[in-house]
Parts: C-alpha cells; sequence; structure tokens
C-alpha cells in the first residue's frame, strides 16, 4: 500500500482496453476496489470526447473526462465544458498544406476534429476501421483546408495523421518537431499509426495537472498514472506514481517509476494491486 494516492487516472487504448475494444473484467474489479477506497478515477485520452464516453462510464468515473490528449476536458453528467483548447488556425492550415501532398498519394489519411466529430476529405479504409473501433461516424467534407478557411468560426480540436507507414509518420514527427517549438504545438504519437497535433498546452500532464490541482486540491504525489504510449510520458512524469504498460515502447518505460504487464496479462490490475490494494 502506497502513501497518498487520492487520484487515478487511467489512458483507455493499450491501458484499459486493447484488442478486443473493451476493459477486461479484473481490471474493473479492481478499479471498483480502488473506488471503494475512496480514490477517484479519471480518464485522460487521446481519443474523441463521444468515443471515450462509454470507457468514463465503464468505470464509474465521477470526474470530468479528458478528451483529446486533454484539449478537451468535460464533465458527462453535469455537460459543463471546463477546457477546450483548439488547434490554432493557421497551425491547422500549415500543418494540412503539409500533409495534403502525401494524403493525394495515398500515404496517410488526415483527421481532423471539430466539435466532437471526425472530418476527413474522404472515407478510406483507414478511416473506415478506425471509425468502427471508436464508434463515430465520420463526415467526408471534401476539402479540409477550404473546411477551416471558409467557416471562421469553426475550431478544430485536435488533428490526425494515420498511416500503416510507421516510418514515414516518424519522419513527419521529427520534422515537424523542428519546425515547431514544443510552445507553438504538441506533436505525438499515441499508437505507431497515429501522428497528432494539438494546441501547445493540450497534453494529458497538463490536463491531469488541471483536474488534480484546480478541481480536486491535490498535489502531483497523491496521483498515480498509467498509460503506455509516448502521449502519455507527460502524465507519467507529473505524478507521484507514473505506471507504463509492459508493451510501451521503451523511452515511455523509462518515464514511469514501474512497468506493469502488457494490456492482455491485465496490466492495470497488476498495477493497482501493488500500489494501491
Amino acid at each position: 500500500m502506497t502513501a497518498d494516492i487520492r487520484l487515478l487516472v487511467l489512458d483507455i487504448d493499450g491501458t484499459l482496453a486493447g484488442e478486443s475494444n473493451q476493459i477486461n473484467a479484473p481490471v474493473l474489479e479492481a478499479i471498483a476496489q480502488v473506488q471503494q477506497r475512496g480514490i477517484a478515477v479519471a480518464i485522460a485520452t487521446g481519443r474523441m470526447y463521444q468515443s471515450a464516453l462509454r470507457f468514463h462510464q465503464v468505470v464509474g468515473s465521477d470526474l470530468p473526462l479528458m478528451a483529446y490528449q486533454g484539449a478537451f476536458i468535460k464533465d458527462p453528467k453535469t455537460q459543463q465544458l471546463y477546457r477546450h483548447m483548439p488547434l490554432p488556425r493557421q497551425l491547422a492550415l500549415e500543418l494540412l498544406a503539409y500533409l495534403a501532398p502525401m494524403e493525394a498519394r495515398n500515404d496517410l489519411s488526415i483527421h481532423l476534429y471539430i466539435d466532437d466529430q471526425l472530418h476527413v476529405r474522404g472515407i478510406v479504409d483507414d478511416t473506415k476501421a478506425y471509425a468502427e473501433r471508436s464508434g463515430v461516424e465520420p463526415l467526408a467534407v471534401g476539402d479540409l483546408a477550404a473546411l477551416l478557411t471558409d467557416n471562421a468560426a469553426i475550431e478544430t480540436t485536435k488533428l490526425l495523421t494515420l498511416s500503416e507507414n510507421v516510418d514515414l509518420l516518424g519522419d513527419i514527427l521529427l520534422q515537424l518537431s523542428q519546425r515547431y517549438p514544443t510552445e507553438d504545438l504538441y506533436l505525438t504519437r499515441s499508437v505507431e499509426q497515429f501522428f497528432e497535433a494539438t494546441h501547445p498546452k493540450a497534453n494529458k500532464g497538463e490536463a491531469v495537472k488541471y483536474v488534480a490541482e484546480e478541481l480536486l486540491g491535490l498535489t502531483p504525489d497523491q496521483v498515480m498514472t498509467i498509460g503506455d504510449n509516448f502521449n502519455d510520458l507527460e502524465m507519467l512524469r507529473y505524478a507521484g506514481i507514473g505506471v507504463a504498460m509492459g508493451d510501451a515502447p521503451d523511452p515511455v518505460k523509462q518515464g514511469a517509476d514501474w512497468v506493469a504487464p502488457g494490456v492482455e496479462a491485465d496490466g492495470v490490475a497488476a498495477a493497482l494491486q501493488r500500489f494501491l490494494l
């Protein structure tokens, strides 16, 4: 049993949910036991709010849901929107211009998230698979840059680039990281096939800090976080206890205090047994 943890924050994909896209019974049971000890549970995910909602409900969280890497924090019970930090419009247009030739060659597909809806140029196989797993309906709108240019009121919560060519995404991340400093854009990979861009302050570390300190009056040492990928690094480093899943890339494991078994081996349950139960 570890000190005074009052808040547990969990990632979804690769942490709570594996191939089945569901949370296994042992993990749900361990989360329920943690809640019975008076520890609050929250979700922090790169997913869309509407896609993450069922996981938030299944774990029985009473806290706001941190979606889109923390760019969008909303309480499902009261519908209060605590925070929305959209991608700066000019930067969204610059990213679209940079990526458009690659999309035209079918090297990748681009997803824009506006008003918690998925907007794409056209519905390709990658988008179909993504939408099916996410449980969302993509909107095919043609030219994404024109959509932004023609509608001054539109705010883009996140831009995601999806490709099976993971080396290409690595190159894109490297090039754009050199072009845009961290104070301009937050750039990350949430899974190998995704490259994501959000507002510079929209990352899970900032989101967890906001919920822990501003909403609950906690300090970092009262927080435990569990995640499995590069977009979880900030919240793993923020928390008093940061746990990486066994399937996480090595730099993520190195940024954690402990490495749990993988998602298919119910690593979250193992971590909760070790530290909280």
